[in-house]
């Protein structure tokens, strides 16, 4: 009887832990074949001439890549790596290790969903399935209190009937053991410049520096915890606000180096602690935002954010291109939103705080079109997620009629915020370095 393959192909799952596509495989397989594709299409130029995906974002991909193959290594297996449509390299190596079925985990948003098809589309033309797993989500949809097609619109509503009537479920176990065909070319990752792309330079004002891979995600993970419990014996801090964000894990669970269920068991194990509570609750929060947004795109699909009627964008300025270029470079006149927007270009990563204002801003202040902004944050963010990102920047625009306000501080003027920061400089409009962020003045 000959033996069983399964092709793993990785998308927004880079890890080894609670990866239940990696030990389904491991399980009903004689052999695994892990797989990544760099697929061009997310590094191509858009029409305004910037890259759909920036150069911090991919720098980290790259790392995070890098460290899922350590990590198989480490388990005698490894991971093939290629650049090319995912649909052409997927039925090829299928062939070339006489695949009998592939895994992968589904996405919601409509272009990860697309590449999804024609992977799925090409395969059939094979006779070999492609099985879709659901991963991505801290509650599994199966576990819902209602169907897809009822959820809540409302977060108060959605947060209130899943908390009450759902359960996370436990993380997966890790393989044991990963055994892989001899594959006689792993290839190699691509190189920035060969993705069309400059190597970022890091700022020297910057206070965050992210490390993609599964490695340094865990590392952050546990270094929250314990920053945590420091601030909570700390007398100065147990009446201040404590941003969700400074666990700073985003950039790790877009992309899948953690995931959200191996996050919310480690805020469980410390939630009866005070020292912990306060950081604790406010992530739980997030993740729980994380699944609203994921929710609502496999609810709605691209009606989620779909165009204002002609009556409400008829409320919408035309921004002119010098406007929203001064948002974009952070050049408004506005301390804290030009410091936000400094911090973005030049570290790829802001609060979320930054998030709401610079959007709200954006929407509100200067009567743009809300997708310029999202479209933007998409080609900056180190954490760039499509359902969190545009599903965000729908919510703050008022777009399906998500009216409550997601958080108190997007309705707080500018220029009564904090404006204390490293970022608060004069920058010159041009010219611009090589890796495209505006030279310090």
């Amino acid at each position: 009887m000959s033996e069983k393959t399964i092709l793993v192909w990785f998308r927004n799952d880079l890890r080894i832990h609670d990866n239940e596509i990696l030990l389904e495989a491991v399980r009903k397989a004689d052999s695994v074949l892990p797989v990544y594709c760099f697929d061009p299409y997310y590094f191509q130029h858009t029409a305004s001439c910037s890259s759909k995906t920036g150069n911090f974002r991919t720098r980290f991909l790259l790392e995070a890549v890098a460290d899922l193959r350590k990590s198989l290594q480490a388990y005698g297996a490894e991971l093939i790596v290629r650049t090319g449509n995912p649909a052409e390299i997927l039925p090829q190596l299928a062939e070339q290790y006489q695949v009998n079925e592939v895994y992968h985990h589904r996405e919601v948003a409509y272009e990860e969903t697309g590449i999804s098809e024609q992977v799925e589309a090409a395969l059939w033309k094979m006779r070999l399935n492609l099985k879709h797993f659901i991963g991505h989500t801290l509650y599994h949809k199966e576990d819902l209190p209602f169907p897809i097609k009822d959820i809540p619109d409302s977060f108060p509503v959605f947060k209130k009937k899943v908390e009450r009537d759902s359960n996370v479920r436990p993380c997966v176990p890790t393989p044991e053991h990963i055994v892989t065909p001899e594959i006689t070319d792993a290839g190699e990752l691509p190189t920035l410049q060969q993705l069309g792309l400059n190597e970022p330079v890091d700022d020297v004002r910057a206070t965050n520096y992210f490390q993609g891979g599964e490695t340094a995600a865990l590392a952050q993970l546990h270094q929250f915890f314990s920053k945590s419990e420091q601030s909570g014996k700390s007398k100065s801090s147990r009446n201040s606000h404590i941003n969700s964000n400074s666990s700073k894990l985003s950039p790790w669970l877009a992309v899948g180096c953690i995931s959200p269920r191996q996050v919310y068991w480690e805020i469980f194990k410390h939630m009866q602690d005070s020292s912990y509570a306060q950081n604790a609750g406010m992530l739980k929060l997030e993740l729980l935002w994380r699944d609203y947004f994921r929710f609502m795109f496999k609810k709605h699909g691209q009606k989620f954010i779909k165009a204002k009627t002609a009556e409400d964008e008829a409320e919408v300025q035309a921004t002119s291109e010098l406007e929203f270029n001064r948002w974009a470079n952070g050049e408004t006149g506005v301390p804290y939103i030009d410091a936000c927007m400094h911090e973005l270009n030049a570290t790829g990563y802001i609060c979320n705080q930054c998030r709401q204002i610079v959007a709200t801003y954006l929407v509100h202040d200067l009567k743009a079109d809300w997708t310029r902004g999202a479209a933007y944050f998409e080609e900056k963010l180190i954490d760039y997620s499509p359902a969190s990102n545009w599903g965000n920047w729908a919510f703050i625009a008022g777009i399906n009629d998500a009216k409550e306000s997601k958080y108190v501080i997007a309705a707080m003027q500018p220029k009564e915020l904090e404006t204390q920061s490293d970022f608060v400089t004069t920058w010159q409009s041009s010219p611009k370095d090589e890796a495209g962020d505006l030279i310090h003045a």
